[in-house]
């Protein structure tokens, strides 16, 4: 074999094996950042695993001399280069809230829960049509800013009549931030209670969308918050509890999930800290209040091309190539780590079925054709809350019914005020709940 190929060989060999070590030191320094929950911003993992690389290179290079002594070091130096990076933040580390925004006042409440929120109004437009009782809206998230697609359909009801009111929830939007322990979906209920008592106009009706559907479902399942509830619609709920959220089964059809075009604009993900931190978290290896990254840092990095298909998942199929802008980038916020948080206090409450079964507060519920939850999350809800009255089952649109496609928003608002206002339904009552099982078994 030729000198020059057993040279090539030689190098190719060495340069595998300095690729490898700094792999191995990437790999270390991660798990580090798990078994240390990030402490000190990553500090402590990117100390001990540099610390340890330095012990290996020296034992390594015992036995050189000269130059060589430092090429075992080569690789520290580049993994330590890399590392570095997850613990050095690139946005600010104190709350950044969205600016005002310029079609309706942004009111910071403070409610009696300690809880201190942004709330919007929306006055009645038309004086002729209002009705008497106010309209409270609990977006999706669970911790995050309502979205500019949200408050037009908000303007929308209030234009036929309604005092609508909404807030972001503690956390999103906004909001003031809790601390990481406080947030959990029994404080979203205690919120909301509150809210309507710092309305001061009695009971209200409520409407829920996704996770507020879930801070709903559980207000409906506590008598002494359903006491200050006048109608509630629960509108393509996640899980209500426990029991439901380890539930499996059919969604609804087939959603733009992977077949709209990728979201553009910058990314949180792309950098190495907030990738980490997120991805981590994700897989339940770093705690919702990780020392890696603190709460306000990872709202202010968390941009809404990070959602990826998530945005898309929430539309028909036959969508996915006009998927309509929700937000702009200034007005988006979506806290992840506070959101996790909330979703893990699901998971490990007990069940609200009994409870929920002794509601009498009149309720309706909304299912979209194309939704990507899981069937079952909305049927459980309506096999165990007597007072449901009617189902809506929504043709033609995803998760997010109302998106200004269309004349989406007019049909979803058609729904919403004939039951607020006792009249007909605009579309059949179904599914019943006699027909659940037929309704899962038809994938509808």
């Amino acid at each position: 074999m030729p000198t020059s190929v057993i040279r090539l060989v030689r190098v190719a060999g060495r340069l595998s094996m300095a690729l490898a070590a700094v792999a191995a030191l990437i790999v270390v320094f991660l798990a580090l950042i798990a078994l240390t929950d990030g402490a000190g911003s990553g500090l402590a993992a990117w100390l001990t695993t540099l610390g340890a690389g330095a012990v290996l290179a020296t034992w390594r290079c015992r036995r050189r001399s000269g130059v060589a002594r430092l090429v075992p070091f080569l690789p520290v130096v580049v993994a330590a280069a890399l590392t570095a990076t997850v613990c050095i933040p690139t946005v600010p580390t104190t709350r950044q809230h969205p600016p005002a925004l310029p079609f309706v006042a942004t009111q910071h409440w403070s409610l009696a829960t300690g809880s201190r929120v942004a709330v919007y109004h929306y006055p009645p437009a038309n004086s002729a049509r209002r009705h008497p009782v106010p309209l409270v809206y609990l977006n999706g998230g669970p911790v995050r800013g309502i979205s500019v697609l949200d408050h037009r359909f908000l303007q929308l009801l209030a234009r036929q009549g309604y005092d609508v009111y909404t807030y972001e929830p503690a956390g999103g939007g906004r909001s003031d931030l809790l601390p990481m322990g406080q947030y959990s979906i029994s404080r979203s209920v205690r919120d909301l209670a509150a809210f309507v008592d710092r309305l001061g106009e009695g009971k209200a009706d409520i409407l829920g969308f996704s996770a507020g559907g879930v801070v709903l479902t559980q207000a409906l399942a506590d008598p002494s918050v359903a006491a200050r509830l006048h109608r509630a619609i629960i509108a393509e709920p996640g899980p209500m509890d426990g029991p439901t959220a380890h539930i499996s089964g059919p969604e609804g059809r087939e959603s733009a999930r992977d077949l709209a075009p990728a979201m553009t604009g910058p990314r949180s993900t792309h950098v190495p800290r907030y990738a980490a931190a997120f991805g981590l978290m994700r897989l339940g290896l770093l705690t919702p209040d990780t020392g890696l990254i603190g709460q306000a840092e990872g709202v202010n990095a968390f941009t809404a091309a990070d959602l990826g298909s998530d945005t898309a998942s929430a539309y028909c199929a036959r969508d996915a190539q006009r998927i309509p802008t929700e937000d702009t980038a200034q007005n988006f916020s979506f806290s992840p780590a506070a959101s996790l948080r909330v979703q893990q206090t699901i998971k490990d409450s007990p069940s609200i079925a009994r409870r929920l079964g002794q509601s009498r507060t009149p309720a309706m519920l909304m299912i979209a054709e194309c939704s990507s939850q899981v069937r079952r999350w909305a049927t459980t809800i309506l096999a165990h809350d007597p007072a449901i009255k009617r189902t809506q089952y929504m043709p033609g649109v995803g998760h997010h019914m109302w998106n200004g496609l269309d004349d989406n928003n007019d049909r979803a608002a058609a729904v919403v005020t004939a039951f607020l206002q006792g009249k007909p339904a605009p579309l059949p009552n179904r599914p019943t709940r006699d027909e659940i099982p037929a309704f899962l078994r038809e994938h509808k």
